[in-house]
């Protein structure tokens, strides 16, 4: 199957398998990364690893707010559908000229 056939939650599974070196098969909508025992450098880096994945940029508080592969799910989708609600920088433009 090609990325392009693969759904979103398909893709997002994958990622989290690779990331804990598991079969996609053990991670279902309902794994939270507590189950995953991720911490938050965990979590930081699978974020990372899916904006890779899906080209976006997800916002600093939308990431506090992903708990479970379903939040992770929605979330990607919401911002591949609403492009502009992502961030372009990771920092504050403003702060960066100080």
């Amino acid at each position: 199957m090609s990325e392009s056939e693969e759904t979103v939650s398909e893709r997002v599974r994958r990622v989290f398998a690779t990331f804990k070196k598991m079969s996609p098969d053990e991670i279902t909508m309902e794994t939270t990364f507590e189950d995953l025992g991720l911490d938050s450098l965990d979590g930081l880096n699978l974020i990372f690893e899916l904006e890779e994945e899906f080209d976006i940029m997800v916002p600093d508080d939308k990431v506090q707010s992903m708990k479970s592969v379903a939040e992770v799910v929605e979330g990607v989708e919401y911002l591949l559908a609403n492009p502009g609600e992502q961030t372009k920088l990771p920092i504050d433009p403003a702060a960066a000229k100080e």
